[in-house]
């Protein structure tokens, strides 16, 4: 399974997502809500949501993922 990000609006996001292959199980989708009256942002900011996610988020340090790295016998 691989995992893909796509951004873009509605219309950009969908023609990519209908022609992936295979079978799409989940996907995450972030709306920006708004008030018929006031016309700004209700709920979360997107820094709120991911600044609540935090402990769950794995931290590993600095890492090295360059394609020399990850294929350097000397360092495994």
């Amino acid at each position: 399974m691989t995992a893909r990000i796509v951004t873009g609006s509605k219309q950009q996001i969908a023609v990519p997502v209908a022609s992936l292959e295979g079978e799409v199980r989940e996907a995450i989708v972030f709306v920006e809500e708004t008030t018929p009256d006031s016309g700004s942002s209700s709920g979360q900011s997107i820094e709120e949501m991911f600044k609540e996610m935090e402990p769950y988020v794995v931290n590993v340090g600095q890492v090295d993922y360059s394609r020399d790295s990850i294929y350097d016998a000397s360092t495994a």
